[in-house]
């Protein structure tokens, strides 16, 4: 299956989000790495997926968080 891959401005403009609000908010909170966005070449550079978005983006969204002995939290 083809991929389509989005830098942070071009999703904001598909969502009508504001990109700070997708890089401070959305980002691994609701869109997650490996799932939603990717960082090609292990750069610091994020590419998300839009197959992965538009699956979720109409799906409520769960609410539960598995606090982690390292102090982290894990999205149950």
């Amino acid at each position: 299956m083809l991929k389509t891959y989005l830098t942070t401005e071009e999703l904001a403009e598909l969502i009508k989000y504001d990109v700070r609000t997708i890089r401070e908010s959305l980002k691994d909170r609701v869109l997650f790495e490996g799932v939603h966005y990717i960082r090609p070449f292990g750069g610091r550079k994020i590419l998300y997926i839009w197959e992965a978005i538009q699956k979720d983006i109409s799906k409520p969204q769960s609410r539960t968080f598995i606090p982690m002995a390292n102090g982290g939290i894990a999205h149950g």
